[in-house]
């Protein structure tokens, strides 16, 4: 298990508000324990690594979680291409966020047009990406009624958790 996978655990753990949880296996055993004013933080999740001594294979010991940044990205050459993290002047624009930590896909296929683009009018239910996750493709669907203005992401690029992905206006 690698760390992506540990700090994914963690966040499933500490959103879905169980207080503990044990994972073992032959070459590691992690505990996960979170108290009930942590549940509403996930990022405070107390986790517990206990390396068991292997010697073909020996484990690292895992850090505990930390909030990821989205990683800075160069300004955006078109209106259309991923720009670098919102600005002070798109506070009035609605940001949707990674709900998951995966594989960020704009178009369904790639023979075929993205699913949404500057300038496109959204409604709840519109698919505006998928977001592939453990070999899952999860549709991420509007929950907003606006009209987008910017893309934050590339095309088949990894995506955190609660990472800005699109700037909509709401008006």
């Amino acid at each position: 298990m690698d760390i992506k996978e540990i700090q994914n655990l963690i966040r499933f753990v500490a959103r879905s508000g169980a207080t503990e949880v044990n994972l073992e296996t032959e070459e590691f055993k992690i505990n996960i324990k979170t108290s009930a004013d942590q549940a509403a933080m996930p990022e405070q999740a107390v986790v517990q690594h206990v390396a068991q001594v292997i010697p073909a294979a020996p484990v690292a010991a895992a850090p505990a979680a930390v909030p990821s940044a989205p990683a800075a990205e160069a300004p955006a050459a078109s209106a259309d291409t991923p720009a670098s993290a919102p600005s002070a002047d798109d506070d009035k624009y609605i940001t949707v966020k990674s709900p998951m930590i995966g594989t960020l896909y704009r178009r369904p296929t790639p023979e075929k047009d993205t699913f949404v683009s500057v300038g496109d009018e959204i409604k709840p239910g519109d698919v505006l990406c998928i977001i592939e996750a453990m070999k899952l493709f999860n549709e991420i669907e509007s929950e907003v009624t606006g009209k987008v203005v910017k893309v934050l992401v590339d095309d088949q690029t990894p995506v955190e958790f609660d990472q800005p992905l699109f700037l909509v206006d709401p008006s």
